[in-house]
């Protein structure tokens, strides 16, 4: 009788640990953030600190409904190392921060002190340092989830501010901030960066029909080429005291874009300032426009298009025209060899898709 008892306590105990163990990996946090990327109209540099701070800045731009996409759960302790890591064709194991090679995960763990080991794994509708902002989609969907894991809601000024803290003090990447906000709260926008630092986020709020007008009228093109962003950045900070006049007036058709939406004016008059605003643009710096980027330009020009600009920091990406819908095959004939993606605007920001909190384990002992 005693043995008997004997074989049935050990029975328990080697049997209710094992219990215990599979509740907690089956109720520990997942998340699933998803952020748009964005496309910009006017007024792009004039969102870089070193102008901004001296002269104050604006730009116009829409978050589009092509989106990136991170999921973030505990890594369960089944292997030799701490964090996983996965994007791209790129995979990281790693056991410290220190280690981490992508600098937007690896400072925005820092920079909310991550400790537990996470599973990370990051998706997107289109590839990436191509012009549409996608590196800071990229941490704006990673604060997001990681704010989420650790059970905090934050706002989406918070998320900007602090994806530009990351990207610009931490990483010390000489980016605009622009991109950062246009993430995190989505939609069609005016963007004021005034010389204080201070934020201010300005929807557009004409009429859906004049929105939809314009959307139309919109193609955009993946030139084939990615390029590095902060190359491009770099050199047009190097030259921004002699590119006052372009940076001003760049800056002058964001005001100028919005009168036209909210005007009776033919919407092909925002076209024609696409095109203005593309020759202050190239002047940049000498990076930003190529002999294959002007090649597909002049080609749009002469095929229907009456406007438009190459996306992002320049050099390569995505490339957005403005061409009347009835020109629009002939346009996408004309630059066959080029991938052609339609979208259409969004108004989201960026969002927690999936949430399942971690529950708490019940004791059966």
């Amino acid at each position: 009788m005693i043995l008997l008892h004997i074989v049935e306590l050990s029975e328990r105990i080697l049997t209710m640990p094992i219990y215990v163990e599979l509740k907690i990996l089956k109720e520990k946090t997942m998340i699933i953030t998803r952020t748009p990327f964005r496309i910009s109209f006017f007024g792009g540099g004039t969102d870089l600190p070193v102008w901004y701070r001296e002269h104050g800045g604006a730009v116009l731009s829409t978050t589009i409904d092509k989106y990136l996409y991170i999921s973030c759960r505990k890594l369960p302790p089944f292997w030799d190392f701490k964090h996983r890591i996965i994007y791209g064709s790129k995979s990281e194991y790693v056991n410290k921060i220190d280690e981490i090679q992508h600098p937007s995960v690896r400072e925005t763990f820092r920079f909310l002190n991550i400790n537990e080991g996470l599973d990370l794994h990051y998706t997107t509708d289109l590839p990436a340092r191509s012009g549409l902002g996608s590196s800071s989609s990229f941490t704006v969907g990673l604060l997001q989830a990681l704010y989420a894991y650790k059970g905090k809601m934050v706002s989406k000024m918070k998320l900007a501010l602090d994806t530009i803290h990351i990207e610009q003090n931490m990483i010390g990447e000489a980016v605009g901030s622009q991109d950062q906000v246009a993430a995190a709260f989505g939609g069609f926008n005016q963007i004021i960066f005034k010389q204080d630092d201070a934020v201010e986020v300005c929807p557009i709020t004409i009429d859906q029909n004049r929105m939809l007008e314009l959307n139309n009228h919109l193609v955009l093109f993946f030139t084939g080429f990615q390029r590095n962003a902060v190359d491009v950045e770099s050199d047009k900070i190097n030259n921004i005291r002699s590119r006052k006049l372009n940076l001003t007036g760049m800056k002058d058709m964001v005001d100028k874009g919005i009168d036209i939406l909210n005007s009776d004016k033919p919407i092909v008059e925002f076209g024609k300032l696409l095109d203005e605003s593309w020759q202050l643009k190239r002047n940049l710096s000498d990076k930003v426009a190529t002999a294959y980027i002007d090649e597909i330009y002049n080609t749009a020009l002469a095929h229907g298009a009456v406007g438009g600009k190459l996306l992002g920091a320049g050099g390569g990406g995505f490339i957005m025209f403005f061409v009347e819908p009835g020109n629009r095959l002939k346009l996408k004939q004309a630059l066959c060899k080029m991938v052609y993606v339609p979208f259409r605007f969004e108004n989201t920001g960026g969002q927690i898709i999936y949430y399942k909190g971690e529950e708490p384990i019940v004791d059966c002992l």
